[in-house]
């Protein structure tokens, strides 16, 4: 025996009456005046952030140095983008909209030049840099971690003595030719001459300067590593000595009588940071040039600052990236530029 089954529709709704239902309910309040009116505060908080992002150089840095602060993270505002759009959608403010429309087009003027695709362009020279750290347990791993980038010119900050023999080794069937002073060092597969330490003010040698012979000329290279900031409980964010220090280095860059330079090393601070002024106001960083965005190296597990650098003046960019993490808290960095 076959028992028949009905459906009853005649007190429920079909799939399209239910979606056009909820269609209805998400654009309910979308229209009068309504929609301007509400979210007032909305987009009164989101012009402040976007005046923060515009105007970041007007935040001073007379208490605890709050202007870097900022400077350091400032790509990081754009996360407010996306946030900000859902609290107005759930708003139904077309005020906090057009503020929020405002606020992307700022970040994207500043930023969007970064967020491009990857590009594999090769120069007529590759240069890297990595401050390896000087608690580095694995300096034969990380050396042939730089090794791999392929790069003509490497330079490294932070090598203690005790890990030099094993980076001076590891690197030499490579770089023919290299230089260490102090701390940092150049590598190079070209030929090495006039290389002297720079004073940067610390009482002890960060910074070198040295001039590798290319097939296309002479190019200055300038290695590097800048004090560390810190971010204190009562003092903020100090970084009094990298500062004194980034003026010294912007000093001796000035003075180059080469017109090609190369600036590699561990900077403490952002192309953003208005206290390395005295070095980026002359200099190109090789950030985002048809390479991998932001390229962050800071820190190496969860990168949020792009506190490395590589710096020109004379030369053009073509391709920058970020390498794999080695031993060190810092990922390397390597950019090829053309002479």
């Amino acid at each position: 025996m076959t028992q028949a089954y009905t459906t009853d529709t005649g007190h429920g709704s079909s799939g399209s009456e239910r979606t056009g239902s909820r269609a209805r309910r998400l654009f309910r309040g979308w229209h009068g005046p309504g929609i301007w009116r509400r979210g007032i505060f909305l987009a009164a908080f989101t012009l402040l952030v976007t005046g923060v992002l515009a105007f970041h150089s007007e935040v001073p840095n007379t208490v605890g140095n709050l202007g870097s602060l900022l400077e350091t993270f400032l790509p990081w505002l754009g996360l407010f983008v996306p946030l900000l759009l859902v609290a107005a959608l759930l708003r139904r403010s077309a005020t906090a909209l057009v503020a929020l429309a405002a606020l992307a087009a700022v970040w994207l003027n500043m930023f969007g030049g970064l967020v491009g695709g990857k590009s594999d362009a090769k120069g007529d020279l590759t240069v890297a840099t990595h401050n390896v750290n000087a608690e580095n347990a694995d300096p034969q791993g990380t050396a042939a971690n730089v090794v791999d980038s392929g790069a003509d010119v490497v330079a490294l900050e932070e090598l203690t003595g005790e890990a030099l023999p094993t980076y001076r080794k590891a690197l030499g069937g490579t770089y023919k030719y290299h230089s260490v002073q102090g701390t940092v060092g150049v590598w190079s597969k070209y030929p090495l001459n006039d290389v002297r330490p720079v004073d940067i003010k610390l009482g002890w040698t960060r910074a070198l300067r040295g001039t590798v012979q290319t097939p296309k000329g002479d190019v200055a290279v300038y290695v590097a590593h800048l004090p560390s900031v810190r971010v204190k409980f009562n003092a903020g964010f100090t970084a009094g000595q990298r500062d004194g220090s980034a003026a010294a280095l912007g000093n001796a860059i000035a003075g180059e009588s080469l017109d090609k330079v190369v600036l590699l090393g561990d900077l403490n601070g952002t192309m953003n940071d208005r206290s390395l002024a005295p070095v980026t106001s002359q200099m190109r960083s090789t950030q985002g040039a048809s390479g991998d965005g932001f390229g962050f190296s800071w820190p190496a597990g969860f990168p949020m600052a792009r506190i490395d650098q590589i710096m020109v003046r004379g030369v053009e960019p073509v391709s920058s990236w970020s390498m794999p993490a080695t031993g060190s808290d810092h990922l390397p960095l390597a950019a090829s530029v053309e002479l």
